[in-house]
This record gives C-alpha cells, structure tokens and sequence, in this order.
C-alpha cells in the first residue's frame, strides 16, 4: 500500500527533495497504524492514512450529519488522482471531482490544488450509509460563463495564454477560468504536423473571437484573417 507524505503525522512539509527523501527514509522499519482511504484492484492501488486513523469514530459520525448540502467548509487537501481531489474536513474526507475544480478545462488535479494545501470547499452532496461527501471548489468563485456572451463579441479580438496545445487545435485561456479554441482549421494556412509545430504552451497570442456559448462553456477563435465570424453560433 502507499501512503502519501501528506497523511503522515506530524511530517514536515519540506520543499527540498533530498530533504523529503531523508524524512521518509527514516521511517522505514516503522510499525504504522493506518486506514484505508482509497481501494482499486483495478489499478492495484491501495491508499493508506495514518492520519485518518488516529481520527475518533464518534467524531467521524458527528461530522458527517453535521455536513449539509451547500455548506461552505475548510479542508485540506491530502491525496489527488487522475479522477480529483481529496480534502479532510477535520476528520472525513471528501472527494472534489476533477468536474468540480474549475469552470474550465482541468488536465489534471494538480494543475488546480496541491496536497497539503488549506482550502474552502462547498458541499454537494452528502451520503451518509456509504460515508461519501462530494465537494466542489469551484463554486466558491463565480462562473465566468454566466456573462461570456455579453462581455465577448464575435469579431473582436482577444488577447490569451495558450493553455494547451491538442492536434485538433489551440486552447486559449482569455480569463481565469475561461478558455476558448482555436480549431487547426482557424489556424494560419501553412503546412505542419503538429500545432505545437508554430506554438507553445504559455505562449500570448492574440486571436479574433468567431462565437461564443455561454450555456455550453465554448468560446471558438481564431488566427485567420480571412473567415468572418459566425454570427449564427448562439442560436
């Protein structure tokens, strides 16, 4: 089984590689005390906590009747996968979805929260016989979508960070949290193999907006001079 640094007790949070490494060497041959918080046989991942073992039974239970749908609650971010992020709530974690992270595009956990890390988290969902809490971090900020479509016109230009870079096309981060794309088909007409032929990740351009969707969280741009913008996307 692994247990992640962040669900030791009283680890020290060291940013120094060698240093983490010389920490973690001397607990070897150490009896642990742990918990099971996350089980797949699928992948052969097991997850252990000698943090949430030391937690009292009867204050798991309080807390988790306690917890209420849109509440709005601290947390610490202990473990993240390829799926989201695990936050303890002061003694039951709960899972923020990688849905849940931001009103963009997320690649990974990582790119958003990291372990160890203090966060305020909103409750949506609560199951208390499974002992499952959902949790959002996402909706502690507004949705920049809701007014997409009244602060960006099709036909303007728009300056961006290029956030990713796919072999379909350009994604463009315009505002926190709001990305739009620019298809290879909106990219300038030369011959290449790979978008990431003529840019890079964290490269500023600036692209001419063709349509926006506030509903369906999709901004279409592009870096061609020549294709007029399609007035007609909103409809």
């Amino acid at each position: 089984g692994f247990v992640p640094a962040s669900q030791l007790v009283n680890f020290p949070l060291l940013h120094i590689a060698q240093e983490r490494m010389h920490a973690l060497a001397g607990l070897q041959g150490k009896m642990l005390c742990l918990k099971i918080i996350e089980l797949n046989p699928g992948k052969n991942r097991l997850v252990l906590s000698e943090r949430a073992a030391q937690v009292d039974a009867e204050q798991r239970v309080n807390l988790l009747f306690k917890l209420r749908p849109g509440d709005v609650v601290p947390g610490l971010v202990t473990n993240l996968t390829d799926f989201g992020a695990f936050v303890d709530l002061g003694g039951i974690e709960g899972l923020i979805h990688i849905s849940e992270l931001s009103w963009s595009r997320v690649v990974h956990p990582s790119r958003i929260v990291q372990p160890g890390q203090q966060i305020r988290v909103k409750v949506l969902r609560v199951d208390r016989e499974l002992e499952l809490i959902a949790l959002s971090y996402k909706h502690m900020r507004p949705d920049p979508w809701h007014s997409a479509e009244a602060r960006y016109r099709p036909g303007e230009m728009v300056k961006g960070i290029i956030s990713n870079v796919k072999s379909f096309g350009i994604f463009v981060l315009v505002e926190e949290e709001l990305e739009g794309l620019i298809h290879v088909s909106e990219m300038p007409d030369i011959s290449f193999l790979h978008p990431r032929d003529i840019v890079q990740e964290g490269e500023r351009i600036t692209a001419r907006i063709l349509h926006v969707n506030g509903a369906e969280k999709r901004m279409a741009l592009s870096l061609r001079l020549d294709t007029p913008p399609n007035t007609l996307a909103r409809d």
